[in-house]
C-alpha cells in the first residue's frame, strides 16, 4: 500500500510542481485521504526530497541549456548569461528560505493561507491576461532576459517561498509576464530556476533527516521520486505546447475552484 501511495503522491507531485496551480494545495488535499504509514520525520523529508525527481526531468529536458555542449565561447557566454540570471533569480527566496524556513512554516503553513494565495493567484493570472490581450510581449526567449528583469522574478518567487500556495511556477511566470516576456519563455524559465530552488530545499531536508533510512523507506523515497521524474516530463511537455496556442486563465479557473474547495473542506471537518 505505501508505495502505491507513493506512486500516487509522485504523480501528483509531478503534475502540480510544474502547472501554475500549487503543488502545496494539492498535497494537503491528498494527504487528508492519502496518509502515509509512515514517521513524521519522514513524510516531511519525503514531501520535499521527492521533487527531486522533478528537477532530474528539468535536466533532462533542457540539459543543451543548462550545460554547454561544446567548449566554443559564445556558448560558453550564452551558459554563463542563463546560469547568472537563475542566480540573481534564486538569491531573495534562498536568503529568506535559509534564515527564516521554519519561522514561514510556523506562521503560513496552514489550510487558511493555502486557500487565500490559491484564489488570489488566480484571480492575479486571469487579471494579467485580460491586461496582456492583443498585446504583444517584448521578450521571446529566455537570452533576451535581462539581469534586471530576472531580479524582479526572483522576488517574484519569493512571494511563493513565504506563502504556501502561490505556486513557485505561478508566481514566477506572473511575474514574467509583468515585465514583457512571452508565455512560452516564462514557463521554460521558470523550469530553470527549479534546479537551484529545489535541489537546495531537497538537499537540506536530506542533511536534516540523515542517510539513515530503512530498507521500507527507502523503496518509498525512490518509487515517488522515479514517478515523478516520469510525470514531470509528460508535464513540461504539455505546459509548453499548451502556452504556445493558449493563455493561462484555464489555469487561473482552477486555482480559485480549489481555493473553495479547500475553503469548504477544512471549514466543515474543523
Amino acid at each position: 500500500m505505501e508505495i502505491l501511495n507513493s506512486i500516487i503522491l509522485g504523480i501528483v507531485q509531478g503534475i502540480t510542481e510544474w502547472l501554475p496551480i500549487s503543488s502545496t494545495g494539492h498535497m494537503i488535499l491528498v494527504d487528508e485521504f492519502l496518509r502515509l504509514n509512515v514517521t513524521p520525520e519522514f513524510k516531511e523529508m519525503f514531501l520535499v526530497v521527492i521533487q527531486f525527481g522533478s528537477i532530474l526531468a528539468v535536466l533532462f529536458l533542457y540539459w543543451k541549456k543548462l550545460f554547454p555542449v561544446s567548449f566554443a565561447k559564445k556558448e560558453l557566454n550564452e551558459t554563463a548569461s542563463l546560469w547568472l540570471k537563475i542566480i540573481i533569480s534564486c538569491i531573495p527566496a534562498a536568503i529568506v528560505g535559509l534564515f527564516f524556513d521554519h519561522q514561514i512554516n510556523e506562521l503560513f503553513y496552514n489550510y487558511q493561507t493555502v486557500a487565500i494565495m490559491l484564489v488570489a493567484v488566480g484571480v492575479a493570472f486571469l487579471i494579467i491576461e485580460d491586461a496582456k490581450k492583443g498585446s504583444k510581449p517584448k521578450i521571446n526567449n529566455i537570452a533576451q532576459i535581462t539581469y534586471q528583469i530576472a531580479l524582479m522574478i526572483g522576488l517574484f518567487q519569493l512571494i511563493a517561498a513565504v506563502f504556501p500556495g502561490t505556486s513557485r511556477s505561478g508566481a514566477t511566470i506572473i511575474g514574467a509576464l509583468l515585465f514583457g516576456v512571452s508565455r512560452t519563455a516564462a514557463a521554460e524559465y521558470t523550469f530553470l530556476l527549479a534546479v537551484p530552488v529545489m535541489f537546495g530545499a531537497s538537499l537540506l531536508k536530506l542533511y536534516k533527516f540523515g542517510l539513515h533510512f530503512q530498507s521500507s523507506e527507502l523503496a518509498i523515497l525512490l518509487v515517488g521520486s522515479i514517478t515523478a521524474f516520469i510525470v514531470s516530463i509528460f508535464a513540461i511537455r504539455f505546459l509548453i505546447g499548451y502556452v504556445k496556442k493558449h493563455d493561462f486563465k484555464i489555469f487561473g479557473y482552477y486555482r480559485i475552484i480549489l481555493g473553495v474547495i479547500v475553503s469548504i473542506y477544512f471549514l466543515l471537518i474543523v
